[in-house]
């Protein structure tokens, strides 16, 4: 009987050594494991800094380097300054000046004078035309509306080719957009970082599309010296200010952010791009016969009819 109280007793001492054994392992066992994580996440930063160390020093070693920006003239910022312009100037006219491929401050001076002085020329012009080249013969009131009208157009004329070159600035883009999506996703699959696809794309995409080309090379320079990534894919959609270009830009924000993959959401991307050009191709070539109705009952008919009718009046003529 003593002997199984003495057994017992052992076996209880022993179990709460393990126990306690136990308890000091759980306890002290994060600090002997090494973190893998914070040293892979440390990883990643100091190669992003590499990479953004490496592009700028790339680009400020190229001997010709080609300025996006442009200073001011003289007469155009004397303008601006003398008529306090600069106070006018709003966030959607520089948006808009970027979306048309103009930057800095040069482009900006340039469309706040142009817009005041643009009325003015007109106006001179138009007086000019009407009143002492043509001398038209019609009462002043007439003459006087012409020349107003003209000073009206030269008003709204510089906004009018503003946004005529966005418009083709954002035709090239979408146009050329899915197959740059696709040079991307190849590059990322391949291996590559962000900034070398970007670049490779745009060393690739320029003779299809130069605007393109310009954007991602903007891009990359952007994402080598700004500290936030997330501007650089940012300001990359509020220049094109396309759609598209916004969801590919989403896709990057989110994988720089959570660490999600790339490739799968740009094959995604590359596809939705692809039928919308194809939806927009379908819906130009469904609008096609519309457009022709007129055209050939102008052009088409009067000659149908002449040379139906030509030889019966031929006939009857000789009748």
């Amino acid at each position: 009987m003593n002997l199984l109280a003495a057994n017992l007793d052992m076996l209880i001492a022993l179990s709460a050594a393990v126990a306690v054994v136990a308890a000091v392992l759980v306890v002290a066992w994060p600090y002997f494991v090494r973190d893998h994580l914070t040293e892979r996440m440390v990883q990643v930063t100091n190669e992003n800094e590499r990479i953004r160390v490496r592009e700028r020093n790339r680009l400020n070693a190229q001997s010709k380097q080609i300025s996006l920006r442009t200073e001011p003239k003289r007469l155009y910022k004397l303008i601006v300054d003398r008529l306090n312009l600069a106070g006018t100037e709003n966030g959607e006219t520089v948006k808009m000046l970027r979306m048309a491929g103009y930057r800095g401050e040069g482009p900006i001076t340039a469309y706040l004078a142009i817009r005041q002085l643009a009325p003015v020329g007109m106006l001179v012009l138009a007086a000019l035309y009407v009143f002492v080249i043509l001398r038209l013969d019609y009462p002043f009131f007439v003459k006087l509306s012409i020349v107003m009208a003209a000073a009206g157009l030269g008003y709204y004329a510089p906004a009018i080719y503003l946004k005529n070159k966005i418009s083709k600035r954002q035709f090239s883009i979408r146009r050329s957009w899915p197959d740059a999506l696709d040079l991307l996703l190849i590059c990322v699959e391949s291996g590559m970082g962000i900034e070398g696809a970007l670049r490779k794309v745009s060393g690739e995409i320029g003779s299809q599309s130069v605007e393109l080309a310009e954007e991602f090379a903007l891009a990359t320079a952007e994402l080598s010296y700004l500290q936030d990534r997330r501007k650089a894919y940012e300001n990359l959609a509020d220049r094109t200010g396309l759609d598209g270009v916004k969801g590919v830009v989403t896709s990057l924000i989110q994988s720089e952010k959570y660490g999600t993959a790339l490739s799968q959401s740009l094959r995604v991307q590359a596809q939705e791009n692809r039928d919308m050009r194809m939806n927009e191709a379908e819906k130009k070539a469904a609008a096609l016969p519309p457009k022709l109705t007129v055209p050939m009952i102008i052009f088409f008919l009067p000659v149908l009819f002449a040379v139906i009718i030509t030889p019966a009046v031929i006939q009857v003529m000789k009748v």
